[in-house]
């Protein structure tokens, strides 16, 4: 309990947010089979795991409010929310980070994003929500199962304390050319940039047969 605390409160301090909504009451998911196949990287992987609690959740050993559930993935609702109805999609196999999980995964996540989100607002009255992903620990992220945020927003909720920040236009310089040379030569390799086009036009071409 204690530590659930701790992760709570350093998550709040981390994502700038003094919301701090009643805890809803929990009941348990329903179990799900985890998936023993080789990551798409050809590394072997457990794709469950004992010490995650979303592992945990989608297998059923513990407590979520489940609001949506297909072959890859499932939406609950957070159980220390930012704001009323502030929900996660998470996939059923188990990726620390967004970086190590495959596009294929990631794309079924995101393709739930319309359809979850419009059910979010309508059901808290908001009219607009925010998507956000906390990778890596600097970033936020507290437990390390790749995981993406839908929170609700409404004008003037003060949610976020660095929308009150005045933000400055780039600068088109050298120093930004640079910058953009520097992202463009750190793509892993240019097989994986390929594969990974390879994978989004597949994608793509599901999604039109549809």
């Amino acid at each position: 309990m204690i530590k659930m605390e701790s992760l709570a409160r350093r998550r709040l301090l981390i994502l700038s947010s003094h919301i701090n909504p009643p805890a809803e009451i929990l009941r348990p998911v329903s179990p799900l089979l985890a998936s023993t196949s080789a990551s798409e990287k050809g590394e072997k992987d457990n794709y469950s795991r004992s010490d995650c609690v979303f592992c945990n959740i989608i297998r059923g050993e513990a407590p979520a409010l489940k609001v949506y559930e297909d072959d890859e993935c499932l939406c609950i609702l957070d159980t220390n929310p930012l704001c009323h109805g502030h929900s996660l999609i998470i996939p059923k196999r188990h990726f620390s980070s967004l970086d190590a999980t495959p596009p294929a995964i990631i794309g079924a996540m995101c393709s739930k994003v319309p359809l979850i989100s419009n059910a979010v607002m309508k059901a808290t009255g908001c009219d607009a929500f925010n998507l956000l992903v906390n990778n890596g620990a600097s970033a936020g992220q507290v437990v390390f199962h790749t995981h993406i945020h839908i929170i609700p927003r409404k004008a003037h909720d003060c949610l976020w304390a660095s929308e009150s920040l005045r933000r400055r236009p780039l600068t088109l310089d050298k120093e930004a050319a640079h910058l953009a040379k520097c992202i463009r030569e750190n793509f892993t390799s240019s097989n994986n940039l390929e594969a990974i086009k390879g994978q989004a036009s597949s994608l793509m071409g599901s999604y039109r047969e549809r």
